[in-house]
């Protein structure tokens, strides 16, 4: 493990923004020419990302590797940790789903083999990279877990990585969150903890700075620095408490209304994100009947349990009022990917019990398919081409779903791919399904997309829209150039070059 300088940053809870920094901290060393790699040895989350080699890590990991230059491997995430009911997760190694466990058993069967995944997936990276950026996850002061946890100090000691410690200052009480997670920590814990960030703050430093000294001079711990909230960021998110931000409100100055339905077990909603940087749209996070009102575009995302999160849909009255908007022509566009393309079907069949008890629930009738869960999983990059508005444009996406579904009757195709097909489009062209993740993220085919929503509205067509690969490098570069004007990172490098001195 003696090549790569390592760097842990951990947090005083969940969402303080340790992915974002560690993100950070890619792109910077990765500019000042290191060879640079996240590494997150568990990651809880429903948000994915395929490798080349088809297989699946946390989305996260996948976007600090794209932030680093490099190709993201199943090494960067080796245990990720899906949720599929209360107390019961999908448990993937490697990127290979590996058994369904409760939270009690994985704990008491899997730690010690999780340990070693965890440190041969480290000890392949410190040999081939010369930075590594680690991620822990929630807080490391979770007392009730700390004796088998797998992802925060443990992988500290294990890694001989000094930590930085991030607090949210938006939420309130960051010193108070600070100081009592330090209070915490056991004392070794706390004396690799080399300082810590404030993150996201607003207004006037001057006001801080009182504060700041405050916390230096009873804790012995630097405020490393105080990054201002950045707005407008277009990087990925990690996961789904991030959505409670958004709004479910409609805005009248955007000429395009977009509506995601916000399900319990929503997964890989970043499929919406480049509509976030079209100048015509609104994208807005839908998980109440009355907040539906009349979207121009609906999408029905991911889901870690489709069958319960239809039976959300059922019951909440979403499904009743996204087949009214459908009948009524209110609706120009309706998709549904992967979970979400199940949901639209005639039926889904679940008979090994994967996600429910049911082993069939109806769908919402709108498309003419039927859905079997299976208990193998599907992961792999995609490409084909689709035929929309009297051309075929080449797209480029990923798939990631445990089921296949078969038609009930002749259908078009939404996508055509090499030997195959995926998907279907009804007759009218406005309800679309599909198992085709990073759909948007094709600037060709949402250009066009979204310019047919315009003619059928009346409005003229919007060319030279967004590149957005393009604007995520230009995000990568701006993240890094926020946290390095606001950080003392000279100070950080001295300590890690520090850490690994004293390791030999």
């Amino acid at each position: 493990m003696a090549k790569a300088l390592p760097l842990m940053i951990q947090g005083t809870h969940s969402d303080a923004g340790k992915s974002i920094m560690v993100t950070a901290f890619c792109r910077i060393f990765a500019q000042q020419g290191f060879c640079t790699a996240p590494f997150k040895s568990q990651n809880m989350a429903l948000n994915s990302y395929i490798t080349l080699d088809g297989k699946e890590i946390g989305r996260a990991q996948g976007v600090q590797a794209e932030a680093a230059g490099i190709v993201a491997t199943t090494d960067m995430n080796p245990i990720l940790i899906k949720p599929t009911r209360d107390n019961e997760s999908q448990i993937v190694l490697h990127g290979e789903p590996y058994k369904n466990m409760e939270a009690s058993n994985y704990r008491s069967e899997f730690y010690e083999r999780g340990l070693k995944i965890i440190h041969d997936s480290y000890t392949r990276l410190a040999e081939k990279y010369e930075r590594i950026v680690i991620e822990g996850a929630g807080s490391p002061a979770e007392v009730n877990l700390n004796a088998r946890e797998l992802v925060n100090m443990r992988v500290a000691r294990l890694t001989n990585s000094p930590v930085i410690l991030v607090g949210d200052i938006e939420r309130g009480g960051v010193f108070a969150s600070l100081v009592g997670t330090l209070q915490l920590l056991d004392p070794e814990d706390r004396d690799r903890v080399i300082g810590v960030i404030i993150n996201k703050f607003r207004g006037d430093i001057a006001l801080l700075e009182p504060g700041v000294k405050w916390f230096e001079e009873y804790t012995g711990k630097p405020v490393l620095g105080v990054v201002p909230y950045m707005d407008g960021l277009t990087v990925d998110s990690e996961d789904s408490v991030i959505l409670d931000r958004r709004t479910p409100y409609q805005n009248p100055a955007k000429e395009i209304d977009i509506a995601v339905i916000q399900y319990p077990r929503i997964s890989n909603f970043t499929d919406a994100d480049p509509f976030f940087a079209e100048p015509d749209c609104h994208v807005r996070f839908v998980k109440k009947r009355e907040h539906l009102k009349n979207p121009d575009i609906v999408i029905l995302p991911g889901s870690k349990n489709t069958i319960e999160d239809l039976q959300f849909l059922q019951q909440s009255g979403l499904a009743d009022e996204i087949k009214n908007l459908c009948h009524n022509k209110t609706i120009k566009i309706l998709a549904g990917i992967c979970g979400g393309y199940q949901m639209l079907g005639q039926m889904i069949e679940d008979p090994h019990e994967m996600e429910s008890r049911l082993h069939r629930i109806d769908g919402l009738a709108l498309l003419p398919i039927r859905t079997t869960i299976s208990t193998t999983k599907t992961t792999m990059l995609s490409t084909g081409s689709i035929r929309l508005c009297g051309e075929n444009i080449q797209v480029e996406g990923y798939e990631i779903h445990m089921g296949e579904s078969y038609p009930l009757a002749e259908c078009v195709p939404f996508i055509y791919l090499d030997g195959r097909c995926d998907g279907v489009v009804d007759e009218t062209g406005s309800i679309i399904g599909t198992y085709f993740h990073g759909i948007f993220h094709n600037d060709l085919f949402r250009e066009r997309l979204l310019n047919s929503i315009r003619t059928m509205k009346g409005l003229p067509p919007i060319t030279n829209r967004v590149c957005f690969n393009a604007l995520q490098e230009q995000a990568f570069d701006e993240l890094a150039a926020h946290v390095r004007r606001h950080i003392e990172l000279p100070f950080i490098e001295e300590k890690m070059k520090q850490f690994q001195l004293k390791a030999k």
